[in-house]
């Protein structure tokens, strides 16, 4: 996994996104973030470990390539407006539901 700068990081989910226009999917996970590196020992000493600063770690994965950036509460505001963007350009090519009337529904239950 690739940790990247956050206008990287949106750069490489455009690659991401373009890639699989026609086919494929896109996952993104989106997590607290406390900057810890080892995970927590279950028994024993456990240390005060205070994070100075919240943040989020958002990651994205096509199945083969996978990127990820942490994103301070400091600069949120400024990476919340540049993902929407992003996001709302490339969901166009989202499938519209089938819904089907409730005749038909009470027809076949009948």
């Amino acid at each position: 996994m690739v940790l990247l700068e956050s206008e990287q990081f949106l750069t490489e989910l455009t690659r991401l996104f373009q890639k699989c226009l026609l086919s494929g999917s896109v996952f993104i996970t989106l997590e607290k973030y406390d900057g810890r590196t080892k995970p927590i020992p279950r028994k024993g000493s456990v240390e005060g470990f205070e994070p100075s600063d919240n943040k989020c770690l958002l990651r994205a994965t096509d199945g083969e390539k996978k990127i990820s950036t942490v994103v301070s509460s400091k600069e949120v505001n400024k990476f919340q407006m540049a993902y929407s963007n992003l996001l709302r350009a490339n969901m166009d090519g989202l499938k519209k539901k089938d819904k089907k009337s409730k005749s038909k529904k009470s027809k076949a239950a009948q």
